[in-house]
């Protein structure tokens, strides 16, 4: 299964534990954050300022 930036980020950790360190890496705090159940992945990266295509990439990677 491959991580778009349409699925959530509680489901993204979810099924794949390990893109936690990616999450920190970018500076997302979401892990423990209540939009996190129901905001998707590109809603919250650009909340953020950050690359959601650059984060999807390396959320693949470490999966």
């Amino acid at each position: 299964m491959t991580i778009t930036k349409e699925q959530s980020i509680f489901e993204i950790v979810g099924k794949f534990p390990q893109t936690q360190e990616v999450f920190r890496r970018y500076g997302l705090g979401c892990l423990g954050c209540a939009a996190a159940r129901y905001e998707n992945l590109e809603e919250g990266a650009l909340a953020h300022g950050i690359d959601v295509d650059a984060l999807v990439e390396d959320l693949n990677k470490a999966k």
